[in-house]
């Protein structure tokens, strides 16, 4: 974390000073706004994290609890979501309090005695970290808000939900400079039912699976239900099943199936109980199980272990449903290219489907920070407001993908063990499979953010669309270890990498000419599009890795002063930018980096954008006068 470059912090330095829109903030909300998020939930909290960096920017979030969430439904954290965590600064935090999945056992009927249950087979989660240095994570969704909603208070925004307001209907008047008129209903405290209007430049609907914003666009939610029922239950108890702090997946020969997840503090675990098909005239009916009945099913599949729940923390019973809104945002699709977007849609607005992938939570929380950090951009002056538009392509197939995945999970979770051929199929199936629940699936199509492949080789181990896998490197000013990705916070700048070539600082390189390009060439992005008056790193926070141990990296006037950037009010040096290779793993081997220099460009939410040489300096600058623009 990096700090006093505005002046001594003697306080906790996550909490920043208070600028633009955050000074003075007014304590009901205003008349108009710049963006107005509907839903504090996993979307819409981390859409309201990302914008507070944005002080320029006037945000509210409305949510119709009359405060913060209890108890959340959801609870799986993916590896890709505690990536996200850490550049919001809590990764390490709420890992410190979660529960940690590093295996699943499958337990399958008894091949001697098929009338009770055995442990089949136990498949590490993700073995030796292969696919992320984070971990699988088990916590309440309620403090996963909290966190976002801490980084959203202290960042300069000073933002914070309005609780107690409900969304009614919104209209859209073109031509205005708020044209997104919305009504609200206070549903608490001294005004309850009292009505109020907002007008807004942009309003993202993160209203949950029963989403007012969607309707009121006129987007379809598109799907049907499996006819396949789960009761689930958040209890204390005590059993004599001993792999109770183990996430499992058991089947039954007679009773159906359980999907056990333990959960943080030691001694609370979920389980998704299998309640059977559900009858097509059935109306609902199946909701009405009680706890005790699931209680009693769930030990009748336990058998030959018992199971007596001493405190219930949270119960519900649901039916499967995949479900996908046909658009994410309010633009028809006859009409794309010709309006821009002003309404958006995000989470379980726009596709729902089981709890048993741990998907929901997860994917609503990168629809979030997708939306947030374009409209942070497109309202700064950054960016063309056509920027918007990609923000339903991209999460629409990310949506679709996961609906796929887990049609095909829950399927295999509810057939009998008797229909299985092979009674590994589920369990080789969770580890073929496991990039995708991660997180790690999701690969951007080329766009105005996202470049073409043409010069993939060059860094075989960064594909431009997936994420920016980070890797091991050594910090060149104080020989300390870092992870390269780790300090990419979420502040709404772009990530630029440059591996350098074999030369060592202070020669004649393609890193030294690419560098004095970069910060001189009226072409670079750096000069054509930082603000005037604006820290040199203000837009694009830009990194040089050498292919030496960095005992062999003298730091001083051989390093280019693009990678010593002066910033704050002091004009304060930032030696953190300058990397070499750590002893342990060279990032240059583990990610398949071309020795003779590569140009790594990384979205603000880590997507990786572009691949190329360190020479190609006209695509590097064709690239950015597509994505941005200048104010």
């Amino acid at each position: 974390m990096q700090f006093h470059h505005h002046g001594y912090v003697s306080g906790d330095p996550r909490l920043e000073d208070a600028t633009g829109s955050g000074i003075d903030r007014p304590g009901s909300l205003p008349e108009c706004v710049d963006v107005l998020i509907v839903g504090s939930g996993p979307a819409g909290m981390i859409a309201a994290a990302q914008l507070a960096k944005f002080p320029n920017i006037t945000t509210r979030i409305v949510e119709r609890r009359p405060g913060r969430l209890e108890i959340g439904q959801a609870d799986g954290i993916q590896a890709r979501s505690v990536e996200t965590f850490q550049a919001f600064g809590f990764a390490s935090r709420i890992t410190d309090e979660a529960y940690r999945i590093s295996e699943m056992a499958f337990w399958a009927p008894d091949p001697e005695n098929p009338a009770q249950i055995s442990r089949a087979s136990v498949a590490p989660d993700d073995p030796g970290g292969a696919i992320s240095e984070f971990p699988h994570l088990i916590v309440n969704q309620a403090r996963v808000l909290d966190y976002f909603a801490e980084f959203a208070r202290n960042a300069p925004a000073r933002l914070e939900p309005d609780y107690g307001l409900e969304f009614l209907e919104l209209q859209i008047h073109d031509g205005e400079e708020y044209p997104v008129s919305v009504l609200l209903q206070h549903v608490s405290g001294d005004r309850d039912g009292q009505e109020c209007t907002v007008k807004a430049k942009y309003v993202v609907g993160c209203d949950g699976a029963h989403s007012r914003v969607r309707e009121a666009i006129g987007r379809k939610h598109v799907g049907k239900r499996a006819n396949h029922a789960w009761g689930v239950m958040d209890v204390l108890a005590t059993t004599d099943f001993p792999d109770i702090r183990t996430k499992c997946a058991i089947q039954s020969s007679s009773g159906g199936s359980i999907l056990l997840i333990p959960r943080e503090g030691g001694h609370l675990f979920r389980m998704y109980v299998d309640l059977g098909e559900v009858a097509e005239d059935d109306h609902h009916q199946i909701r009405r199980t009680t706890l005790d009945t699931t209680i009693a099913k769930a030990n009748q599949i336990l058998h030959p272990y018992t199971l007596e729940v001493k405190n219930c923390a949270w119960y519900t019973v649901y039916e499967v449903g995949h479900r996908i809104t046909d658009k994410f945002d309010d633009v028809p699709p006859e009409e794309v290219g010709n309006r821009m977007p002003r309404v958006f849609i995000a989470g379980d607005a726009c596709h729902t489907h089981s709890a048993k992938a741990g998907q929901g939570m997860n994917v609503s929380m990168q629809d979030g920070w997708n939306i947030a950090w374009k409209l942070g951009h497109v309202l700064s002056g950054v960016a063309p407001e056509s920027l918007l538009e990609t923000y339903s392509s991209e999460r629409h197939e990310v949506a679709q993908n996961l609906i796929d995945f887990d049609r095909e999970w829950s399927s295999l979770m509810a057939k009998p063990a008797e229909e299985f051929e092979d009674p590994q199929e589920l369990a080789e199936f969770y580890v073929k499979t496991a990039e995708f629940p991660a997180g790690f699936m999701t690969e951007y199509r080329e766009s105005m953010i996202t470049g073409n492949r043409d010069h993939q080789q060059l860094a075989t181990g960064f594909p431009v669309g997936k994420r920016f896998k980070s890797a091991p490197v050594m910090r060149v000013c104080d020989g300390n270890p870092a992870h390269l990705g780790h300090h990419a916070t979420a502040d709404g700048r772009w990530r630029i990498y440059a591996f350098a070539d074999s030369a060592r600082p202070g020669e004649d390189s393609h890193l030294a000419s690419w560098a004095e390009w970069m910060l001189s060439s009226p072409d670079s992005p750096v000069v054509k599009y930082t603000p005037k008056g604006s820290d040199l790193d203000s837009l694009f926070d830009v990194k040089v890795i050498f292919q030496q141990p960095h005992g062999d990296v003298e730091f001083g006037s051989t390093i280019p002063a693009l990678f010593m950037p002066k910033v704050g009010p002091f004009q304060l040096t930032d030696y953190e930018k300058v990397y070499a290779i750590a002893p342990e793993a060279d990032i240059f081997e583990a990610r398949g980096i071309d020795r003779q220099g590569v140009v790594v460009v990384v979205r603000p939410d880590q997507y990786v954008s572009l691949v190329l040489p360190l020479n190609a300096f006209d695509e590097l600058a064709a690239f950015f006068d597509g994505a941005m623009r200048i104010r």
